[in-house]
């Protein structure tokens, strides 16, 4: 686990180089620490280093580690995996933030199944930015229609998109669709929302989805290396 500092450093120093080329405060950026499939030991080693959010793809496996980490305080976990109906009342019950909603159906069941005396539920709002079949995700033809009926969902605290764009290793086209995502947000704000967040970028890509306004990062591979 000693390993995993290491290389949370370099993470965290590529996503202050990052910022600060993009003329941008590092501290609006913050690290999601992709966790799916790494046992509750790696992220502890993570939290020893100073890394306090963490995103989970899978349910009961990320339910099971919230348990056995339940005595390190201030965690924040993240849901950033797709969306069963069957899901959300554990999703609302047990975590901070949601990346993957792109359908009102399980935004009005995140909604009616956020326990009252937790806050609001964090949302983004998940963007298929290059319309690829394989990928979930809403359109951008769609996207203002579903916007508009997260109003009345008074549980739910709507801040921003979350897109995957198609992978490619050109640092043009990454720019490309990260732009869109953050032309995307410019225009429903000035339509009178008010979102705040961008989540995109990974190991790959951060530099690209920095220079275009990442608020939140996402990585797993290059802090925990491969699930053996």
């Amino acid at each position: 686990m000693h390993k995993i500092d290491d290389k949370l450093a370099k993470v965290t120093a590529r996503i202050h180089q990052a910022a600060t080329a993009a003329g941008r405060d590092p501290q609006t950026v913050q690290l999601i620490a992709v966790s799916k499939t790494q046992p509750a030991a790696a992220i502890a080693a993570a939290y020893a280093s100073g890394q306090r959010r963490f995103g989970e793809n899978y349910l009961q496996e990320a339910l099971e580690k919230q348990i056995a980490l339940q005595h390190l305080p201030e965690l924040e976990w993240h849901f950033i995996g797709p969306i069963q109906s069957n899901k959300t009342r554990a999703i609302a019950e047990h975590f901070s933030w949601v990346h993957s909603v792109d359908r009102l159906k399980i935004a009005q069941r995140l909604n009616d199944q956020r326990p009252a005396h937790l806050p609001p539920l964090n949302i983004c709002v998940q963007v298929n930015i290059d319309d690829e079949t394989t990928k979930s995700g809403v359109s951008l033809a769609e996207l203002p229609a579903l916007i508009t009926a997260f109003a009345p969902l008074t549980r739910l605290a709507l801040r921003g998109l979350m897109a995957i764009p198609a992978a490619t290793g050109d640092p043009a086209q990454q720019r490309k669709a990260f732009a869109k995502l953050r032309s995307a947000l410019q225009v429903l704000n000035l339509q009178g929302f008010k979102m705040d967040t961008l989540s995109m970028g990974m190991s790959g890509d951060l530099e690209s989805a920095i220079a275009e306004g990442a608020t939140f990062v996402r990585v797993g591979t290059d802090i925990f290396g491969t699930r053996a």
